[in-house]
């Protein structure tokens, strides 16, 4: 995976969690932007057992850990993710540069 791209560590941890079977809020975070995140070509593991809506099971996996702000971190994380998604779809489909 390529080095800094904002929110790239939290599709890393999602992307290894997912691997050992864990749902966790990055696994739950990957489970979100999977589609876009196989279109753009990362290999996200098959979503077995996965929440028929990860994006409220992400909300609510938040409201456990901070009962008193899981909206503003799930806002926060959302954003990361669309800018690593947004940042790698530009590499992605970015032309080279023209040689002389």
């Amino acid at each position: 995976m390529p080095s800094e791209v904002p929110g790239q560590e939290l599709v890393e941890a999602g992307l290894a969690a997912l691997e050992q079977g864990e749902w966790t809020v990055e696994a739950l975070l990957v489970a979100v932007g999977a589609p876009r995140l196989r279109l753009i070509g990362l290999r996200v593991p098959e979503l077995r057992d996965a929440p028929e809506h990860p994006e409220l099971a992400l909300y609510q996996a938040l409201g456990r850990i901070y009962p008193d702000d899981a909206y503003s971190r799930y806002n926060a994380l959302i954003r990361r993710l669309v800018s690593y998604e947004q940042e790698m779809e530009r590499r992605k489909y970015a032309s080279p540069a023209p040689s002389r």
